[in-house]
């Protein structure tokens, strides 16, 4: 690669609209250019680095013995509605009818295409178990595309599916591939961290996320003392002991005017009713009861879908994560009930909603319909507190859960702080901020079933077959290890994924010096080494330092003032430290050891 011929420009300020560090530098350096919000050209220093990260995927993945396809990007509808993703994905999908009015899409992932395959060319067990891959472009709807190729509308992802007769089968291919993905990140230099995880649209009994520690992640993830990791829509409370009510006075209905909220509500307690035991009423003693719409995905029942009402009662000092709230609705998603959906339950009293009206409690002779009623799992069996009386201007206090009002279950509706115990009981949560790379999903049957995907087992029997999914965001791995391996002058790639291995400079303008960068790079070729080489005549020593420092090769090496005065070439690493001056015939040689050292 000869820059003076190479398809490349350098920027020296950032693109106006590049928002994280990785996104500035690619575009800056000359490896990707924006053509839209989320898409991207892939120029040739950039298809480079590309292509090393694919390398290492493939090679892991072929290592656990899973066979590379490739699908198109274009699918019809038929599959998709089949698994009811054609609804669930949302306005996510990217939807397009051909010029005959039938449906299509561009894949976000290919579930549906792997089943149909292998149910097209397997029927036995003798065929099973098979593993399955792809390293394609998909395509996702992105409401606020960010971050570059973080979160972009096109990428590139590596999806790969597991087919085996038996959940022990599952498990087995399940863990062949999460020890595949540990190498894979290692070897391309990510740091990562593995989070249990929710399977979302995705479906299936079991997941777990590779994210990678980064401050501009768009996903928090919850640390335990032990090391394990939670994503926070994953996260589970532990049962909170129950509390003996015994001595807890009889429930009581209190005039509070004037308070809706639950800032107001503490006001009016304090003011027009002190507590017995002394202190101060607070936030941490209220229950507040919101009211969420949640929107099913169309079934077999319910051909358009369908809306139902859900109470959620939660400690008024913690705020509802929504994230949290509809992880446990999936498929379906959730919203705030609006004016028509409270208007439609006349027994709602707006900022006054209490349990009485809700789940068990309800009377069944009442017209409007049952509205179920999930508790927090923060509320403790037992527990005391103030909450609405479904009276304009009258809340309960001394309300005891499990006493005076009950649950039709538990669901994990609050944010989650600092300080939480963590689900394995081993101390406080610590939180931190982190990009997804990879994750993988134990689907179980979901697919199987639906798209029929049966095999005959050993004794005759047409039963489905177990599947498992396993993504990587290739591209968005790339952004990472940019945003990772980078300081103020520009990029400082890992040798396993850098276009080149060796940036070979020749500086000034005496022909002693290009011959000798030339005779360099010859020799560097011969032993199969991979070289960047600047023989722009009549660019500026500073110009190409910059550029250098820009384009983040691992080694440098410098033919100019000092090869014509001193007969020698000046060896150093991307950041500039191990700086060496050695002699002409010697500097390929000790290049050679360093990255050999490098590796």
């Amino acid at each position: 690669m000869r820059m003076s011929t190479l398809f490349l420009r350098t920027l020296r300020e950032d693109p106006a609209d590049a928002d994280v560090d990785s996104a500035k530098l690619l575009q800056r350096a000359g490896y990707v250019r924006k053509v839209a919000p989320g898409i991207f050209t892939w120029l040739p220093l950039g298809l480079k680095v590309l292509e090393k990260v694919q390398d290492v995927v493939r090679e892991e993945i072929n290592g656990i013995g899973a066979q590379e396809v490739h699908f198109p990007a274009l699918l019809p509808r038929e599959p998709y509605e089949a698994t009811h993703r054609w609804e669930e994905y949302g306005e996510n999908l990217f939807r397009l009818q051909d010029r005959h009015g039938a449906d299509y899409l561009l894949a976000p992932t290919h579930e549906e295409m792997f089943t149909l395959l292998v149910k097209d060319m397997y029927s036995s067990y003798k065929d099973l178990p098979v593993a399955l891959y792809q390293i394609q472009t998909k395509y996702r709807d992105e409401f606020r595309p960010r971050a570059g190729l973080i979160r972009g509308r096109e990428f590139v992802m590596k999806d790969a599916y597991s087919f085996t007769m038996d959940e022990e089968g599952l498990q087995k291919a399940y863990q062949d591939e999460r020890g595949a993905y540990e190498r894979i990140f290692k070897r391309l230099g990510v740091d990562y961290v593995i989070v249990h995880a929710v399977s979302g649209p995705m479906g299936g009994s079991q997941s777990e996320e590779f994210l990678a520690p980064l401050p501009i992640g768009e996903d928090t993830f919850a640390l335990a003392p032990s090391g394990k990791a939670w994503n926070v829509e994953a996260l589970t409370t532990p049962e909170p002991e129950g509390i003996d009510f015994s001595a807890t006075p009889d429930v009581a209905e209190v005039d509070t005017p004037d308070s809706k909220t639950i800032e107001s509500m503490v006001g009016r307690l304090n003011e027009l009713h002190p507590r017995s035991d002394g202190r101060e009423w607070t936030a941490e003693d209220t229950l507040k009861n919101l009211i969420i719409a949640v929107r099913h995905p169309a079934d077999d029942d319910h051909p358009d879908g369908w809306r139902e009402l859900v109470a959620i009662g939660l400690p008024g000092d913690r705020k509802v994560d929504m994230k949290r709230l509809e992880a446990q609705f999936a498929p379906a998603e959730i919203e705030e009930a609006n004016e028509v959906d409270l208007a439609s339950h006349p027994e709602f009293v707006k900022g006054y909603i209490g349990p009485r009206v809700l789940g068990p409690q309800r009377d069944d002779t009442e017209s409007a319909a049952h509205v179920r009623y999930l508790i927090d799992a923060h509320v403790a069996s037992g527990s005391e507190w103030a909450t609405g009386a479904d009276v304009e201007g009258k809340h309960l206090v001394h309300a005891v859960y499990g006493r005076d009002f009950q649950a039709d279950g538990v669901v994990e509706a609050a944010e989650v702080r600092h300080g939480d115990m963590s689900p394995d009981g081993s101390g406080p949560l610590s939180f931190e901020r982190g990009v997804e790379i990879g994750q993988v999903f134990q689907l179980g049957l979901k697919y199987s079933q639906a798209l029929d995907l049966k095999v005959l087992d050993q004794n005759g029997k047409a039963v489905p077959v177990w599947m498992g999914c396993y993504g990587i965001g290739i591209s968005r791995v790339l952004a990472c290890i940019a945003e990772m391996h980078h300081d103020e002058q520009g990029l400082a790639w890992p040798l396993a994924v850098a276009p080149a291995a060796v940036h070979v400079l020749a500086t000034g303008k005496k022909e002693e010096a290009f011959q000798a960068a030339e005779g360099l790079v010859s020799q560097l070729e011969e032993q199969g080494v991979e070289v960047l080489y600047d023989d722009r005549p009549k660019v500026s020593p500073g110009v190409k330092f910059k550029d250098s420092e820009l384009i983040g090769v691992p080694l440098v090496a410098i033919a100019g003032r000092d090869t014509i005065e001193n007969g020698t070439i000046e060896i150093r690493n991307r950041d500039g430290s191990d700086s060496v001056s050695v002699p002409v015939d010697q500097a390929a040689q000790v290049i050679m050891d360093r990255i050999a050292a490098l590796g």
